[in-house]
């Protein structure tokens, strides 16, 4: 009886001894209340989550902190467009202002090291043959869920649209009621003798408006006839310009009578300039039309501030500004802003014709090399590149 009484005070004593171990444990190291949980799954109240998706490519892109854009669209747009971007994200953004057909010697040359990292505006038959030499970076952007239809974008993702422009002609009608001609109606119009030296187009390896134009006659006449088409209207060319802008800057003036480019450049000429005296024709027979796009450089120095460019782009937040600095062209993304001046003006965005854009990314740097070829000594000088 001695003995077991000894072995339970014994008993009693290790236990008192254990809880006063348990009760010098450190607090950091107490297990965690049973939340259903496993404990290694535990997060501190005030962890921060990492950031996503989006709000990974903003912080990305501003540790970057940089973005240098090429500009084919006019310059107005292409200022307020960077400013705002550098406004909203705190990124240094700078421009410059060139035609796609500059671009796209630039970016030849520099073969994957681009001076810039964006490109933005003007149309897509020089963004088709820099992609087709793999110097423009795909990239599957979150924003291209608003765009219209799937012709505004490259299957591949090099390159999406922003907006849609219509090609026709844009004539002085007082120069013409002084020379007592009429309004040309349609394509075959501008053929007449009594046309000669009245018109002004832009220079084919410049342009991306005379690019347009090449593959539209082709695709409307055939091959062969569409070329051909190119070299009788030649014979009524006054002037080639650099920029496929550049007919419809001096229509107002009447240095140039009959402009061919798009319609919505215009329609800047007219609201904006007040050169009311330019009349818009869509040609009758049918016309074809542009989409503006924008697109990543292979090799960009600041690649997350590229992406970031894109989906910029394909946002309200840079395309409904189009409109207020004078530019008209229709937006391809649904939740834009439609520019009421081009409905005003009577330009439909579905009235144009079936275009093969498969056909002018993969030919036109041969229809080009055609055409120059065909109009021979005519070609020696008239093309401005300066």
């Amino acid at each position: 009886m001695k003995k077991k009484l000894i072995s339970l005070l014994l008993a009693g004593v290790m236990v008192v001894a254990l809880a006063a171990c348990g009760g010098d444990k450190p607090a950091d190291t107490q297990a965690p209340a049973d939340t259903g949980a496993p404990a290694d799954t535990q997060t501190p109240a005030d962890a921060q989550e990492p950031a996503s998706g989006m709000d990974a490519l903003i912080e990305a892109a501003k540790a970057e902190g940089e973005l240098v854009v090429y500009g084919s669209c006019e310059e107005d747009y292409l200022a307020v467009a960077c400013s705002k971007f550098e406004e909203l994200y705190g990124i240094k953004t700078t421009y410059q202002r060139l035609s796609t057909g500059e671009v796209q010697a630039k970016i030849e040359e520099e073969s994957g090291n681009p001076s810039a990292d964006v490109w933005f505006g003007g149309t897509t038959d020089p963004y088709n043959v820099v992609a087709a030499k793999g110097l423009l970076e795909p990239y599957d952007a979150e924003n291209a869920a608003h765009l219209l239809d799937d012709q505004y974008r490259d299957a591949d993702g090099n390159w999406y649209g922003i907006y849609k422009g219509i090609l026709g002609f844009m004539v002085n009608k007082d120069e013409l009621a002084r020379l007592n001609l009429e309004t040309p109606q349609d394509w075959q119009d501008l053929l007449k003798p009594e046309y000669q030296g009245l018109i002004w187009l832009s220079n084919y390896n410049t342009a991306g408006t005379a690019k347009l134009v090449i593959n539209t006659m082709i695709q409307k006449y055939g091959h062969d006839d569409g070329i051909q088409y190119l070299v009788d209207l030649d014979k009524n060319i006054e002037v080639y310009t650099k920029s496929g802008s550049g007919p419809s800057k001096n229509v107002g003036t009447g240095e140039c009578v009959i402009g061919i480019g798009f319609l919505h450049d215009g329609i800047t000429q007219i609201v904006d300039n007040g050169y009311e005296n330019i009349e818009l024709v869509i040609p009758s027979s049918g016309t074809s039309f542009e989409v503006g796009a924008t697109a990543i450089f292979k090799g960009a120095k600041h690649p997350n501030a590229a992406k970031l460019w894109i989906e910029y782009a394909l946002s309200p937040d840079c395309v409904d500004q189009a409109q207020d600095n004078g530019s008209y062209q229709f937006l391809v993304i649904d939740n834009a802003k439609q520019p009421a001046q081009a409905a005003e003006f009577g330009l439909d965005p579905d009235n144009v014709m079936k275009y093969d854009f498969e056909d002018a990314k993969n030919n036109i740097e041969t229809y080009i090399s055609e055409v120059m070829t065909a109009l021979g000594s005519a070609a020696d000088d008239r093309f401005q590149t300066e």
